[in-house]
């Protein structure tokens, strides 16, 4: 049996992404642009000839030595008899500051009247004022070298052929002297705006993941505004709200299979109780009434969860006293059938929220019948009202572990697996007080067991 490894990517930062490929891009371009003119350029000769003038200078400098009388001499190196075959026009001038000298070809007389005069010179070039002057006068190059002979004084204005290693390093200098600052500078320029030009352009985004964490499972038809964004993002909102209206139709599909099998249920329901009360006492027939009210009131709630979500809240002032003695009055027979005490604490006055009363009353009545099946069949259930809109049901049982008293409001969750029912109760509790603008909670009860509390929003007094 093969196993398929899912690999899931990290997010990354499109800001830090973006920077860097716009950074190598302009450098691609940059070092082709440069490549382009480098080569336009040593195409024309305007540049990078193969020509060194340094190169006779170097080769002189290794053939100079002196004779027995100290003079200078040239030494008739191989280096320098190539040079004499590829330079017809060879020509240098060696001087040291004791006054020898030694040349070879024509010396220019400019050149050759210099002397002395530039002896505190290391090294320089000498040529003729632009355009004032015969261009194809070659300027000369003077540098004061150290050789066999000593320090001399060497001056040409031949140039030789540059080798190929001095011309790939000329060629790398003057590359990145011209596009390595280049590069800092877009580098630098790119690295401070990509952010602000991403953040600028995505702003809206941060409206529209707004828009989205507002989004409710009981808003129908919530939709992400498609305005005032990028259109790169538009395919990816539209899909989004493609999704949503999807899912708004699966669930009005499903809120009307609901409303379809609860209306079905009040048939059988009705038929099964009118069966079971022609039964004869028994606690079997306690137990199948009390079960048989559990669905009738769970058909009830879900029909009233699609009443109310349908309906847009159609609610009006209700009285949670007077529901909680309804509640107490009519659930009172089966309780004390079941073996216990129902005790009321409600205030004569009203306490009044705005609601829905026969929603509000089978929710209520739900909370009673589940003390009553999962109560140890004795002791006291009690409903107590309190302001400012609170109605909580207590009993004696064994209580709900802390660890699980948010989990027993999910739909089918039972705190035993051999404990009756579906696991839908507290759930359709929860939706009601939901629907309300309420919330419902279960902690310990006053001396042992659990209560239950329903918080609605009181009535506000004008």
């Amino acid at each position: 049996m093969s196993t398929i490894s899912v690999h899931h990517e990290d997010p990354y930062c499109l800001r830090s992404q973006l920077s860097w490929r716009l950074l190598w891009l302009q450098a691609a371009i940059l070092i082709a642009l440069v490549a382009v003119v480098l080569a336009g350029l040593c195409a024309s000769g305007f540049v990078l000839a193969e020509r060194d003038e340094d190169r006779v200078i170097d080769i002189v400098q290794r053939a100079l030595a002196r004779d027995a009388q100290g003079g200078l001499i040239i030494r008739p190196t191989a280096e320098l008899r190539q040079l004499r075959g590829e330079t017809p026009d060879l020509w240098f001038l060696v001087r040291d500051k004791q006054g020898h000298s030694l040349s070879e070809g024509t010396v220019p007389a400019e050149f050759a009247a210099i002397g002395g005069g530039l002896d505190q010179i290391s090294q320089a070039r000498l040529g003729w004022q632009m355009f004032e002057d015969d261009p194809r006068k070659p300027a000369a190059r003077l540098k004061r070298v150290d050789t066999d002979a000593g320090n001399v004084q060497i001056i040409t204005a031949t140039q030789g052929r540059m080798t190929g290693a001095k011309a790939l390093v000329m060629t790398s200098l003057a590359f990145l002297g011209i596009a390595l600052p280049g590069l800092l500078l877009m580098g630098t320029a790119t690295f401070i705006a990509t952010p602000m030009i991403v953040q600028r352009a995505f702003r809206r985004l941060d409206t529209t993941a707004d828009e989205a964490r507002r989004i409710d499972i009981h808003q129908r038809g919530a939709r992400l505004s498609v305005e005032r964004i990028p259109l790169e993002v538009v395919p990816l909102v539209s899909a989004i709200n493609d999704a949503l209206a999807r899912l708004d139709q699966g669930y009005a599909r499903h809120k009307r299979f609901v409303a379809d099998a609860a209306h079905e249920l009040r048939t059988p329901i009705a038929i099964l109780n009118t069966r079971l009360e022609s039964l004869s006492p028994s606690p079997d027939k306690t137990r199948l009434l009390e079960d048989a009210a559990r669905l009738a009131t769970l058909a009830e709630q879900l029909l009233d969860i699609q009443r109310l979500d349908r309906c847009g809240h159609p609610f009006t002032n209700v009285n949670l006293a007077a529901v909680a003695q309804s509640v107490a009055a009519d659930l009172a027979p089966l309780a004390i059938a079941a073996g216990y005490e129902l005790a009321l604490d409600a205030p004569e006055t009203p306490i009044e929220t705005i609601g829905d009363a026969a929603a509000l009353e089978r929710a209520l009545t739900n909370l009673v019948q589940n003390a009553i099946q999962h109560g140890p069949r004795r002791g006291t259930i009690g409903i107590r009202v309190s302001r400012p809109a609170c109605i909580e049901v207590s009993d004696e049982g064994a209580g709900i572990p802390a660890d699980q008293r948010e989990q027993v409001f999910e739909p089918f969750y039972r705190l035993a697996p051999l404990d009756r029912g579906a696991g839908l109760g507290l759930n359709m509790v929860r939706e009601i007080v939901q629907l309300h603008g309420g919330h419902v909670s279960v902690a310990d009860g006053p001396d042992s067991g659990a209560c239950f509390r329903m918080t609605l929003p009181p009535m506000r007094q004008s």
